[in-house]
């Protein structure tokens, strides 16, 4: 059961830590400088290397838990990698078929590129955080470029 309580709050609190370094990234010439130069691309790297990019910021916090106890350990290590992979997902997604993100009424991140947002819409993989902390501006995003793409599957994506 511990197990299983530390794989949703670790999921949680990784959503919450990464809309916070977003936030971080716009605010930080030294932390964001990396960050401008996503948001001149407009583009993301690839599932797997955002993957990489997320656990290897975060493995020594992924590990923490194994000092409590192995059945924790493995659980927070999980929710950890299982945010981290669905984030990755999800940033891409946002990149190369936003309207595929059924999960949330507007793709945030896709948006917060589109009308350059320095001050709206952090969350990358949910909006829960921009709800939480005032940052979500809701905006009609669905425009002519988007609605003439052709369709494609959710999982057409660049994956490397």
């Amino acid at each position: 059961m511990i197990g299983v309580v530390c794989f949703v709050i670790a999921f949680v609190l990784a959503s919450l830590v990464e809309y916070w370094l977003h936030r971080l990234m716009h605010v930080s010439k030294r932390i964001g400088e990396r960050h401008r130069d996503h948001h001149r691309r407009n583009e993301g790297q690839g599932v797997l290397w955002e993957f990489r990019d997320y656990v290897k910021g975060s493995f020594i916090v992924m590990a923490v838990m194994f000092f409590y106890s192995l059945e924790a350990g493995i659980g927070w290590l999980l929710g950890g990698l299982a945010y981290a992979a669905f984030s990755a997902y999800a940033h891409q997604l946002q990149h190369e078929n936003p309207a595929k993100c059924f999960w949330m009424k507007m793709p945030v991140h896709y948006v917060h590129h589109k009308y350059n947002m320095w001050h709206h819409n952090f969350g990358l993989a949910v909006d829960w955080w921009d709800h939480v902390f005032g940052t979500y501006k809701l905006v009609e995003w669905q425009t002519e470029l988007e609605t003439s793409q052709p369709s494609r599957g959710r999982w057409q994506l660049r994956w490397w």
